[in-house]
């Protein structure tokens, strides 16, 4: 298990791997602008910032240094000079890759790494320093949320506020007023119904009594009194 060995080993001793590096940046700093892959290019930029940082120093101390990693006059030159007066407001970040895709016969992921803000670089007016410490501002929408709460602890009502309703909260106004109006509509029914039942029973009950109550009456008196006879 390899616990604590940070970094890409990129297959080769730790040896022919310094080399390498030392090769990539030293060629990086002269050309501003490689091909190699992408395992190779994020490895590389650890050295390349380091490197960097050191020409904004310009001190004697940090040439002897840079000297021992950088393998031309040439590079040595740019790095203290144009580049490090490029750089002397950025405080990171002096590089970018751009993947170009496989490579043709081992399938390699390759890229291209170049320095930023350089005279032709297209990305020079989009790419800005990363901004460190400081109070960030906040937003439009927090500074209203928090004038209403202040407002409202105050006991005043907010100002232009206007009572915002959810649509579940809609929905369901909406359904209570629809049950509302069944039961009116319910009620009045069973209103109109209790009206309209005492005419039907006083209706039927009068023709009931007239129209049986004689007819018995009479048809058994007469055979009482041949009977008594």
């Amino acid at each position: 298990m390899r616990h604590l060995k940070a970094g890409r080993t990129l297959g080769v001793k730790p040896a022919h791997r310094k080399a390498m590096l030392r090769n990539i940046v030293t060629s990086l700093l002269e050309k501003e602008q490689i091909k190699t892959t992408v395992a190779r290019a994020k490895e590389m930029r650890k050295p390349l910032d380091n490197m960097i940082t050191l020409g904004k120093r310009g001190d004697l101390s940090a040439r002897r240094k840079a000297l021992g990693f950088v393998k031309s006059k040439e590079a040595m030159a740019k790095l203290f000079g144009e580049l490090a007066e490029r750089y002397k407001d950025r405080p990171g970040g002096f590089s970018r890759i751009m993947k170009l895709g496989p490579r043709r016969g081992d399938g390699a992921e390759m890229a291209l790494i170049l320095l930023v803000d350089k005279p032709d670089d297209p990305f020079a007016g989009e790419s800005k320093p990363r901004r460190r410490g400081g109070k960030k501002e906040p937003k439009a929408v927090l500074q209203d949320v928090a004038e209403t709460v202040r407002e409202e602890a105050s006991g005043q009502p907010p100002a232009d506020a206007e009572p915002a309703k959810s649509s579940k909260k809609a929905a369901a106004e909406a359904d209570l007023q629809t049950d509302e109006t069944k039961g009116a509509e319910a009620s009045a029914q069973e209103a109109a119904a209790d009206d309209t039942a005492p005419d039907t029973v006083s209706g039927g009950a009068p023709e009931a009594d007239s129209g049986g109550a004689p007819e018995a009456d009479s048809g058994d008196a007469p055979e009482k009194q041949e009977e008594k006879k």
